[in-house]
């Protein structure tokens, strides 16, 4: 077998085996096959596409090219959510303690975020004392204990994943739905939970812009997930405005808490409920969805949800002592409005740029983040604005350049008549 002939067969449209990927993952992971054909096939699976079969085959050779989380010693059914990633998506530290609340078992390793996007670990880090860097037996034991452990991938969990990544983005072959697919199953695989689901961005500040790819990117994944023996939801989701009203990370983090004390903003509480109820039918602690979303509302009102989120914290080293200090920074500029209108357009890329270039994000896997610099929204799609009030407040403990300014300027479409606001979820997929 000959990398050059997978390479010619896959050019010319034809299927791949499971032993011809098989063979190209081990080979690229082993060195034994050069950047330049792994290149090649990318750009041959990027026009040609895959299909189910190849997807869930390269998803499996990518899954153990490295370790495979065994989570057999966690009593009960085992649930993870992914986000495709979007600006103010504080999502996992809502969820991960209400579920956990309602008896589910989550257990989640996350990633770091970059560019426009905040990253779970980021927030999480943000959080004086919270450990990360949990060993497979701390991981395993907090999750029998109290229901939720969240920490950071390894790089020894699917190795193929980061080489293909890192081509992937060199070679204008990120965007294609296959190898997006494999890359986020393998990983969530790896993990070794029972039930997924799939939260999938669409709109400004999302990786998918249209319902069309999320659809499909949704399909595929509920495939391979099935194809593993895993229940596996997507949630088709809004990124047309921020998540929520807060962006950056200790901003966010109060967002969650916030909302775990049943005060938070409606488009969040509403996703994460949902999701929520998916997770807890799934695991068998309700006898419906419908019943595991009246429960979350429940819980998320009475206080249990917030005593595990604080459970959680505490339980890897975290503590806020005084959440009226918790976010500390030089200066809030309130960035005002220049009309009178309706709400239209809240471009989500402006504001996690802006935020990013406060110092709240990373343009770079090197970049070091401020973790009280952000924005505020004070309105949301829908809303009314008049002249002269205030449309976002701006933390900032450095000089608020132009282009921050001008990034948020862009960001808002106010128009004379109402505006209908969209759902958060567009579409379920299981």
């Amino acid at each position: 077998m000959r990398a050059v002939d997978i390479i010619e067969k896959k050019r010319s449209g034809l299927n791949l085996t499971d032993e011809e990927i098989n063979f190209i993952i081990n080979g690229y992971v082993k060195g034994n096959i050069p950047d330049y054909q792994i290149s090649a096939l990318l750009m041959a699976i990027f026009f040609q596409g895959m299909s189910d079969e190849e997807s869930a085959f390269l998803t499996k050779s990518m899954l153990y090219s490295g370790d495979v989380i065994d989570l057999s010693k966690i009593e009960g059914i085992k649930v993870d959510k992914h986000s495709t990633g979007g600006v103010g998506d504080k999502t996992t530290l809502v969820l991960g303690p209400l579920v956990a609340s309602l008896g589910a078992k989550l257990a989640k390793l996350s990633g770091r975020g970059l560019g426009h996007t905040g990253g779970t670990l980021d927030k999480m880090e943000s959080i004086p004392g919270m450990r990360i860097d949990l060993s497979e037996e701390e991981f395993i034991n907090q999750v029998n204990k109290i229901n939720i452990a969240v920490a950071g991938q390894t790089q020894k969990i699917v190795p193929a994943d980061n080489l293909l990544y890192a081509l992937r983005d060199v070679t204008a072959t990120v965007e294609s739905i296959p190898l997006i697919a494999s890359s986020i199953m393998s990983k969530k695989l790896a993990s070794g939970a029972d039930v997924i689901c799939l939260d999938v961005k669409i709109g400004d500040g999302a990786f998918m812009k249209t319902i069309e790819d999320a659809k499909e990117l949704s399909r595929i994944m509920v495939t391979i997930g099935k194809a593993f023996n895993k229940k596996v939801s997507a949630f088709i989701t809004s990124m047309d405005e921020p998540l929520g009203k807060n962006i950056g990370n200790r901003l966010e983090v109060k967002e969650v808490i916030e909302t775990l004390q049943g005060n938070g903003p409606k488009d969040l509480e509403e996703l994460c409920v949902t999701i929520a109820g998916y997770m807890v039918f799934y695991a068998n602690e309700a006898a419906s969805v419908e019943e595991g979303i009246a429960l979350a509302k429940e819980n998320l009102h009475n206080g249990k949800a917030l005593a595990k989120f604080y459970e959680f914290i505490n339980a890897q080293g975290g503590h806020i002592d005084n959440l009226d200090t918790f976010i500390e920074v030089k200066e809030i500029k309130p960035f005002k409005s220049t009309k009178s209108g309706y709400i239209k357009t809240i471009k989500a890329l402006n504001i996690g740029l802006a935020s990013m270039k406060l110092g709240g994000g990373r343009a770079t896997k090197e970049d070091d983040i401020d973790p009280n610099v952000g924005i505020v929204l004070h309105k949301k799609i829908g809303e009314r604005i008049e002249k002269g009030e205030v449309l976002a407040d701006i933390y900032a403990n450095k000089h608020i350049s132009q282009e921050i300014l001008e990034l948020l300027e862009e960001a808002y479409e106010i128009v004379p008549e109402k505006v209908t606001e969209a759902p958060i979820i567009h579409e379920i997929i299981s």
